[in-house]
């Protein structure tokens, strides 16, 4: 790709999102980012990697973590802080790492807020990916060995996560197509439609790019 376009995917636990995220990232010869960004943002700030992670992984939807507006300011606490390790700043040392990357290279963030983070920037594409029940409960049957009502209740609850985590760092709706440029369902489309159907959309937005 001979433009420095950044793709920002959110998406529904068993959706396909990060399937596509993939097939892009392999069709299109640029990297793709996920659980790497917790190791970049350990190696930027000497902090453990396992903070980042359960910073992200161990999130839940309560009251406590709710917020009216975005708390991210982008501002980055010395090492010599007492809060250095606080949510908020794993949060902003991982938000320099994706700004880092949108400037130095063309490439696939998955979660992480990115779409937020990057939503000033003209160069980013953000997309949400979503499916209906049936379809997220057969896609997530194939990663996780749960019964039906076990498997419901866990896609339920990583959805809530995912939402609150976005929410709480954004302080905007995870899935409201508003902060969306594209969403798509993949029980429709099928995961090569829809990834063909964001290189599409990329070649009509963005004037002389090519694959």
């Amino acid at each position: 790709m001979n433009q420095k376009i950044t793709i920002c995917i959110n998406r529904e636990y068993g959706s396909g999102g990060k399937t596509i995220g993939e097939m892009l990232s392999e069709n299109l010869g640029i990297h793709y980012y996920d659980k790497e960004i917790e190791k970049l943002a350990a190696d930027a700030s000497g902090i453990n990697e396992a903070l980042f992670v359960s910073a992200q992984d161990d999130f839940h939807g309560t009251p406590l973590f709710r917020s009216s507006t975005s708390i991210y300011t982008g501002e980055l606490l010395p090492p010599s802080s007492s809060e250095y390790t606080s949510r908020k700043n794993l949060f902003n040392i991982q938000a320099k790492v994706i700004k880092d990357l949108s400037e130095t290279q063309p490439c696939i963030i998955i979660g992480h807020c990115g779409g937020f983070i990057l939503r000033d920037r003209p160069n980013v594409v953000r997309i949400f990916v979503h499916a209906p029940h049936d379809f997220l409960m057969e896609k997530a049957a194939e990663k996780k060995s749960l019964p039906p009502k076990d498997l419901e209740r866990y896609i339920e609850k990583e959805n809530k996560r995912r939402a609150a985590y976005n929410f709480y760092y954004s302080g905007t709706e995870w899935a409201d197509a508003h902060n969306y440029d594209l969403c798509l369902d993949c029980s429709v489309l099928g995961f090569e439609k829809a990834r063909e159907l964001v290189k599409a959309y990329m070649k009509v937005r963005f004037d002389g790019l090519e694959f």
